[in-house]
């Protein structure tokens, strides 16, 4: 009988995230550290840390693991290092290095199994071109699994979330849905393959293509969902955005999944912490799916790439920080 590695686990992928407001409320008066060489720290919430070694090179530093979002071990690890590698990429980036950090219950689950989650972060890690240098574990109750990363960057073109000016177009590289359809694969054991091969892709091309065309505002969408992202990216920046929810793409199987009642409790939460700032002519259900908690989503650039949908746009700061049309 194969081990469905979901069942282990209290929730899965980004959306086990402490709430974004709760986690605010843990970390307030942590940041505004002065330090000339830390260009981004705490402050804003941004994707990494990055600290400047020299006039052409920015570090990128980055930690991110989760409890298991698919039950097949190899896919989890894809997914796993997909979703830490995609931080660097989001400040404009190129992973350099990566350390495995592991939760694993050993007395309840053969090692043969975390081998394999091993494997599938090795094997995306190494598509990404950056090597895995060791790691660290744990004996844990609930298995978890993922990576921190370095990268580097070249400081005038770091894409950061308090960088958002008006007048510029909002563009999507990934679809939404990933959260529903975890959560409705966990529920169900139901595979959707789509999802899974999204979440293991990379976001390298769209970053390369970003950086190359002057974007400077940039976000990933994971655990907060696209509000929640681009409720901290506006709020850092100043900037309001309006959003076309009807060009927002969705992967196969996510609205009916959605209306059919698979919305994690991470999902409504971000809904409700983003609400005070929001104005919306949709309904409930259209939010619940712009606010689902994906795991290793796309990149939220500010500006426009070629075959990448543009979902919106940045308009000065008015009395909402997100309009949904």
């Amino acid at each position: 009988m194969a081990v469905r590695l979901t069942q282990y686990a209290h929730g899965g992928g980004c959306a086990c995230k402490i709430p974004p407001g709760e986690l605010e409320a843990v970390v307030a008066g942590l940041g505004g550290q002065r330090n000339a060489d830390l260009l981004v720290g705490l402050d804003d919430g941004d994707d990494g840390a990055v600290v400047s070694i020299g006039p052409d090179t920015a570090v990128i530093s980055t930690a991110d693991f989760f409890t298991p979002v698919v039950d097949d071990p190899y896919d989890w690890g894809r997914i796993a290092a997909a979703n830490a590698l995609l931080d660097v990429y989001a400040m404009g980036g190129r992973p350099i290095v990566a350390i495995n950090l592991v939760g694993w219950p050993r007395d309840v689950l053969p090692s043969e199994l975390l081998t394999e989650v091993l494997r599938g972060g090795f094997d995306v890690a190494t598509l990404a071109g950056c090597p895995v240098g060791g790691g660290h574990s744990i004996d844990d109750p609930e298995p978890k699994y993922g990576m921190a990363v370095t990268g580097v960057a070249a400081p005038d073109q770091l894409m950061r979330n308090d960088s958002a000016r008006a007048g510029l177009p909002l563009t999507l590289t990934k679809p939404l849905g990933l959260g529903v359809l975890n959560n409705r694969h966990k529920a169900t054991g139901e595979v959707f393959p789509q999802a899974v091969e999204t979440m293991a892709s990379l976001n390298a091309d769209a970053a390369t293509a970003a950086v190359a065309a002057g974007v400077r505002a940039a976000t990933d969408v994971t655990g907060f969902g696209l509000l929640g992202h681009l409720y901290k990216m506006m709020r850092a920046s100043g900037v309001s955005a309006v959003l076309d929810s009807a060009a927002v793409p969705y992967l196969d199987a996510a609205r009916a999944s959605a209306a059919e009642g698979y919305i994690s409790g991470g999902t409504r939460r971000n809904l409700e912490w983003v609400r005070p700032g929001l104005d919306a002519t949709v309904d409930e259900t259209e939010l619940l799916l712009l606010a689902d908690a994906q795991t290793s989503g796309g990149l939220l650039i500010v500006g426009e790439l070629p075959g990448a949908p543009v979902v919106g746009e940045i308009v000065a700061r008015g009395a909402a920080m997100i309009s949904v049309r």
